[in-house]
């Protein structure tokens, strides 16, 4: 959920998101796999809500996937 009312607030896509962006900040340019592998080391994480936090990013113009495959900050 985007913004749940029934659920905590660490269930959401915006707090999950928030973590991985704060991963992101740490080393801009990041595979896929090692970006989830480091998020999941500071929250234990889903991969399926990795995705759909990434997604969010993705649609807020925060990240993007280079010509390299990787995911990297827009700056």
């Amino acid at each position: 959920m985007l913004l749940p009312d029934n659920i905590h607030p660490e269930h959401s896509i915006y707090y999950n998101g928030a973590i991985v962006l704060q991963v992101l900040q740490d080393q801009t340019k990041q595979n896929l796999l090692d970006l989830y592998q480091n998020v999941k080391q500071k929250r234990d994480m889903t991969f399926s809500v990795f995705v759909l936090s990434l997604d969010w990013l993705f649609l807020l113009n925060v990240a993007v996937i280079n010509n390299n495959g990787k995911v990297e900050l827009c700056s």
